[in-house]
C-alpha cells in the first residue's frame, strides 16, 4: 500500500475535535510514508488533514474540478494538483491514484465519494479497502443504517463486514495493511443469481 484516499468535509464541522482528528490522521499518514489523495481543496476538513500531511513531510496529491479552482478553494501547496473536467472525473482519478479509502467526517460530497467507492467494490469494479473513521460516534448512526440495509436483505452481510468502522487509528493502519476482500455476491437470491450466469 503506497496511498490512502481521503474524503471528508470542505467544513470543519461543530466539533473542534473533527479537525484535531483530522490532523492526526494527516501526521500518521506521513509517518507510514503514505501518500494522501484528496480533493484539493484548502478549506475545511480537507485543508486541515492536507496541511498536517505536508507539515510532517508527507505527500498530498489532490485532484480538483476546474469548478473549485475558479471558486479559489484549491489548496496551491500540495506536493501535485490535478485539475479535472468535472466531479466525475474527479472520482475516478482518485480511485486510479488511491490503494485505500478513508472517509472522516462530511456531508453529501463525502458519502457520495465513499459510497461511490463501496458500490464499485460490490460490483468487482475494485478490491480497495474502504474505512469510515468514526469521530466522536460521527459514523455510528449511519453504521445503524447499513445495518438495516443487511436485515432487510438489500445488502450482504459480508460486504457490510467488509468496510471498517472505528476511532482508532493504530486499528485502522492494521486493518488497511492487512485487508482482504470480501467474495460475496451482490445477489442475495440463488435464484436471481443462476438467471444471470
Amino acid at each position: 500500500m503506497k496511498s490512502i484516499c481521503v474524503y471528508c468535509g470542505s467544513n470543519s464541522g461543530g466539533k473542534p475535535v473533527y479537525a484535531e482528528r483530522a490532523r492526526e490522521l494527516g501526521a500518521r499518514l506521513a509517518r507510514e510514508n503514505l501518500q494522501m489523495i484528496y480533493g484539493g481543496g484548502n478549506v475545511g476538513l480537507m485543508g486541515k488533514v492536507a496541511d498536517a500531511v505536508l507539515e510532517n513531510g508527507g505527500e498530498v496529491v489532490g485532484v480538483i474540478p476546474e469548478q473549485l479552482v475558479q471558486w479559489e478553494v484549491a489548496h496551491k501547496g500540495v506536493t501535485r494538483l490535478e485539475v479535472v473536467g468535472n466531479m466525475h472525473e474527479r472520482k475516478a482519478r482518485m480511485f486510479d491514484l488511491a490503494d485505500g479509502f478513508v472517509a472522516l467526517p462530511g456531508g453529501f460530497g463525502t458519502l457520495d465519494e465513499m459510497f461511490e467507492m463501496l458500490t464499485w467494490r460490490q460490483l468487482g469494479l475494485g478490491d480497495k479497502p474502504c474505512a469510515f473513521l468514526d469521530i466522536d460516534g460521527f459514523y455510528t448512526p449511519l453504521m445503524t443504517m447499513l445495518d438495516r440495509m443487511v436485515d432487510q436483505r438489500f445488502l450482504h452481510a459480508d460486504q457490510r463486514r467488509d468496510l471498517w468502522h472505528g476511532e482508532d487509528l493504530d486499528a485502522l493502519f492494521a486493518w488497511m495493511h492487512g485487508y482482504v476482500p470480501a467474495q460475496a455476491d451482490k445477489w442475495l437470491d440463488e435464484k436471481r443469481r443462476r438467471e444471470l450466469r
